[in-house]
């Protein structure tokens, strides 16, 4: 068995209404799955942004206090955090902050929710991820789902040149 959680895994309860590790800690204790894998089903669309105290063009580690917290809410929206205002952000452990997940009946409900989500949250005193955030839920391309593994790199580099043409 494989009890290490993956990061992602609120996107698998977001979209199969299963809480994973309420069923891992009953496993544990000795108890039976209260399900079987063909009552599960995925429903709609989840999306997660990883928020991390770095700065969103360097990707360089934002050590600090933590000023201003403001955290988004509503249905179909989940923030897993540790942080809020006052908390020091260590520079030495890993950066992220939070991971705000949204569900939707289809794609474009969860990133229309993602986009409202990310514009409603806010982390003052300490660099964050979150501009970048905000930028690529809104890319043509992303919305689209046409993306693979090597997308960001490519949209970095063309954002890099478009600023360079303009700067």
């Amino acid at each position: 068995m494989n009890t290490r959680l993956q990061v992602e895994h609120p996107v698998t309860e977001m979209t199969s209404g299963i809480d994973i590790v309420q069923q891992q800690i009953r496993v544990a204790r000795g108890e039976p799955l209260t399900l079987r894998q063909g009552d599960i089903a995925c429903r709609g669309h989840a999306l997660e942004c990883r928020i991390n105290a770095e700065h969103p063009d360097t990707f360089m580690p934002s050590p600090g206090v933590i000023t201003g917290w403001q955290l988004p809410g509503g249905y179909g929206v989940r923030v897993d955090t540790h942080a809020g205002a006052g908390y020091r952000v260590p520079s030495h452990y890993d950066s992220m902050i939070a991971k705000l997940i949204v569900h939707g009946a289809s794609r474009e409900d969860a990133l229309q929710r993602m986009r409202l989500a990310l514009d409603e949250l806010q982390v003052d005193g300490i660099a964050t991820n979150l501009p970048l955030h905000r930028e690529i839920v809104r890319d043509a391309e992303f919305e689209t789902g046409g993306v693979d593994i090597h997308h960001l790199e490519r949209w970095l580099r063309a954002r890099a040149e478009l600023r360079s043409q303009v700067a």
